[in-house]
C-alpha cells in the first residue's frame, strides 16, 4: 500500500486512466483563449500575436514537494506557478497549461483529484486553462507542466538586454518560501503565512507585461534565490550587478521567525529559492512601474555583488548538489 493512499480507499488503478481524466475536468471553465480543451488528441489554445511563449518545469515527489508537509492541492497550486512564474517572466500573458502526471498504481485517487484541484485553482487565478495532458504510471509521483503565453505585441524581455546605468528592481515576495521551508524543517507548522509561502507561491503575474510595458531590458522569475538568478541576469547579459541590502524589504514576518529557529531572514531574501518573485532592469528609476522594488544597479563588469562585495556563503539553490 502507497503512503498516499488511505486504507480502504479507491487507487487510481481501480478507477482507471479515462475516469480519473473524466473525475478532473469534467465541469471545469475555459477562458476564451481555449478553443479545444481536454478530450481531444491535442488543444487548440488562440495565439493572436503569432509567436507562442513557452516554459516546461517538472516536480519530483521529495525532491521538489512532500505530501506530508503539503496538501495535494497545495503541490497542484505549486506546479502550475512555478510555470506560469517563467511565462510573465518573459514579459507576456499566460494561455494555457498542460499537464503531464506519473504516480504509482495504488495512488489514492483522491489525492490525484486534489492535484488537480490545486492546479485549475491557480489556473484561475492566472485566467488561464489547463487545456490538456497525459497520465501514465511510474514508481514515484512525477508532475510535469507546461505552460503557454502570448506576447500580445510585446517583445520578450530575456535575461540578456541588461546594460550598465540600469536599476535592478523586483516585483513579489523574497525569503518566504525559504523561511516556510526552516520551519518545516524543525517540525513545525506556523506562522502558517510563511509556512503556506512554501508550499505554494503567489508569483506576481501581471507584473512582467507591466515591466515589458515599462521598458524593462532584462527579466527572470526568482526560483532559485535572488543573487543566484541575477546572476543569470549578469551571465547572460555580461554586467555587474550590486544589490544595496538597504533597499531590500525584509519583512517583520521573518525577523520573528528567524529569531525564533536561530536563522538569519537576510539571507533567506538574498537566497532563498521557490517564492517565484520577478526581478527586472530598468533604464530609469523614475520608469520602474507600480508593484516594482528599486533594490540594485547594473554596472560594466561581471558577477553579483552585495554592498559592493562578493557575498559570502551559497547564492542559491543549485540542482545535483
Amino acid at each position: 500500500m502507497s503512503p498516499n493512499t488511505p486504507d480502504g480507499a479507491e487507487t487510481v488503478a481501480q478507477v482507471g486512466e479515462f475516469g480519473l481524466i473524466d473525475r478532473i475536468t469534467r465541469g471545469r471553465p475555459q477562458p476564451r483563449t481555449t478553443v479545444v480543451g481536454p478530450g481531444d488528441d491535442a488543444a487548440v489554445v488562440v495565439a493572436a500575436d503569432g509567436r507562442v511563449v513557452a516554459s516546461t518545469d517538472v516536480l519530483v515527489e521529495g525532491v521538489h514537494f512532500r505530501l506530508d508537509w503539503s496538501n495535494p492541492d497545495h503541490v497542484g497550486r505549486k506546479a502550475v506557478a512555478v510555470n506560469l512564474a517563467d511565462i510573465a517572466a518573459m514579459g507576456a500573458v499566460p494561455t494555457a497549461v498542460l499537464v503531464g502526471l506519473a504516480c504509482p498504481a495504488e495512488t489514492d485517487a483522491e489525492v490525484v483529484e486534489g492535484l488537480t484541484a490545486g492546479m485549475w485553482q491557480e489556473a484561475a487565478r492566472a485566467r488561464v486553462g489547463v487545456v490538456g495532458g497525459d497520465m501514465t504510471q511510474s514508481p514515484t509521483l512525477v508532475i510535469s507542466i507546461t505552460a503557454l503565453g502570448d506576447l500580445q505585441g510585446r517583445e520578450p524581455v530575456t535575461r540578456g538586454g541588461a546594460l550598465p546605468g540600469d536599476v535592478v528592481a523586483v516585483a513579489g515576495r523574497l525569503g518566504w518560501s525559504a523561511a516556510g521551508l526552516a520551519v518545516l524543517g524543525r517540525g513545525f507548522r506556523s506562522p502558517v503565512s510563511v509556512v503556506g509561502a512554501h508550499r505554494f507561491p503567489e508569483p506576481p503575474y501581471p507584473a512582467g507585461p507591466l515591466a515589458a510595458d515599462a521598458g524593462a531590458t532584462a527579466m527572470i522569475d526568482v526560483s532559485d534565490g535572488l543573487l543566484a538568478d541575477l546572476g543569470h541576469i549578469s551571465a547572460a547579459s555580461t554586467v555587474a550587478i550590486d544589490v544595496r541590502t538597504e533597499l531590500v524589504e525584509v519583512h517583520q514576518r521573518l525577523v520573528d521567525v528567524a529569531s525564533a529557529l536561530g536563522g538569519d531572514p537576510r539571507h533567506w531574501v538574498l537566497t532563498g529559492g521557490e517564492d517565484h518573485a520577478l526581478a527586472a532592469t530598468f533604464p530609469d528609476p523614475a520608469g520602474v512601474p507600480d508593484g516594482w522594488r528599486v533594490i540594485g544597479t547594473v554596472a560594466r563588469g561581471s558577477g553579483v555583488t552585495v554592498d559592493g562585495a562578493p557575498y559570502a556563503g551559497a547564492t542559491g539553490w543549485q540542482h545535483w548538489r
